[in-house]
């Protein structure tokens, strides 16, 4: 039993995706943004929340400190250097060694873990075998859909769809971040497992703090400008070419005024730079120069202002479990196009808050973005109705009040037996 002022303890794991990154980097998008604003939301709300990531980089410091309760802790898996997701499962072991040995060097032991993305979904199991720990899970991203969407399979497929499978089967629950998730899940992993529907956030009072004309004033452009907008990594799944495809076929091309805003970070020499140069060459190709506008990584400073003076938002990914820019979009009072697929069918409302067209479909894009700028006064309402839809199902601290009466419902259930002895992780297998 708890005394009373003591905090309850939850571990959110999150691999690859490092909550304490600065979001737009290589590996950076809707998982660290999600983790890292849940922790922080269930900490205010009376949790001790420890967010454990790998080392990427012997100078990041070993913990960041958020708030009084909530930190993120980078542990020691592998070389400590940046290493591509689909190459990181050979170092799942260690850091499910280097979390057991957090825990006996720091006197704690932690019974209630959320894991993230299908590898910490690994480790969460395996850490299952070796103590009396609960298991919720959600996947960000499922491979049995990832790769209907990709010409070339990683050789990591079969393990992942293997783990995927497994961890929805055993997992105490998933937490699915839209009905669409869920059936997938369904039909394309497993009829078995409890899943709960828990939706991502956004910051409210963040996004949608100020105006369009102000936030034009800020960052250089002029009232008459349509601006058409990206945020996100350089990643071809994204569809950014569907985007600049889409823009180089539209009817105001020829006004002068129409502005294209491709917005995230990129390393040199990395897959998100190789992709940024690709689709540099694609809009050099189009002709497209003059109108394209590439302002790099967008944080904590400058995304909001961004959204805030776009007309539309566009969204093409080939697929999203939910869609975190949408609804940061939305906030923002800023309508959204996207693609007809996975989650974004669930936070955009079509000829409501946005218009969703066909996944890498530049012409059905083309047209809907047209419809969008060619009438401000329904630009305008679709807006108002986005940040109407948010406010009312996507703050931060409405999610977070969610997951935390779930991790408590899961705590009361059946206690897991706790293994006779200390297990080794088990050895990786291809």
């Amino acid at each position: 039993m708890l005394l009373r002022g003591q905090r309850q303890k939850v571990a959110l794991i999150s691999k690859h995706g490092d909550p304490a990154i600065e979001i737009g980097k290589e590996e950076a998008g809707g998982q660290n943004v999600y983790v890292r604003q849940v922790g922080e939301a269930l900490a205010r709300q009376g949790w001790q929340v420890d967010m454990f990531t790998r080392q990427s980089d012997a100078e990041q410091p070993k913990i960041v400190q958020h708030s009084r309760h909530c930190r993120t802790i980078r542990l020691t898996a592998g070389p400590e250097t940046f290493i591509p997701r689909d190459d990181l499962f050979p170092y799942m072991p260690d850091f499910v060694r280097s979390f057991q040995r957090f825990q006996v060097e720091n006197g704690i032991e932690y019974n209630l873990i959320h894991t993230h993305y299908w590898m910490s979904g690994w480790i969460g199991m395996e850490l299952k075998k070796l103590q009396s720990v609960k298991q919720l899970h959600t996947y960000h991203s499922l491979g049995a859909v990832k790769y209907q969407s990709i010409s070339t399979i990683p050789l990591i497929a079969k393990t992942r769809l293997a783990s995927e499978k497994t961890c929805l089967e055993t997992a105490d629950r998933i937490v699915a971040t839209s009905p669409q998730e869920m059936e997938h899940m369904r039909s394309l992993v497993s009829p078995h497992g409890n899943i709960d529907v828990i939706p991502c956030g956004t910051d409210v009072h963040r996004f949608g703090s100020i105006s369009q004309t102000r936030a034009r004033q800020l960052l250089g452009f002029s009232p008459d400008d349509k601006i058409v907008l990206y945020v996100g990594r350089f990643d071809p799944r994204k569809g950014i070419e569907t985007l600049v495809r889409a823009v180089g076929q539209s009817k105001l091309r020829g006004e002068g005024n129409l502005k294209l805003v491709i917005g995230g970070g990129s390393r040199p020499g990395q897959s998100d730079g190789i992709e940024r140069e690709r689709i540099e060459s694609i809009v050099a190709e189009l002709g497209l120069q003059d109108m394209t506008l590439f302002p790099g990584r967008l944080g904590e400073d400058n995304l909001h202002l961004y959204y805030a003076a776009a007309d539309v938002s566009v969204v093409p990914s080939h697929y999203e479990p939910f869609g975190l820019v949408a609804i940061e979009a939305m906030a923002s009072n800023t309508p959204v196009v996207a693609s007809d697929v996975g989650g974004l069918q669930y936070t955009v409302v079509p000829e409501e808050t946005g218009l969703l067209a066909p996944a890498q479909d530049d012409a059905a894009f083309a047209v809907a973005i047209d419809r969008i700028l060619s009438d401000s006064e329904w630009r305008d309402r679709l807006g108002r109705a986005g940040r109407q839809r948010v406010e009312e199902k996507f703050s931060w601290n409405g999610v977070a009040a969610q997951l935390g009466k779930l991790y408590h419902k899961v705590l009361k259930e059946k206690p897991v037996e706790k293994p006779a002895a200390v297990k080794k992780p088990s050895p990786v297998s291809a």
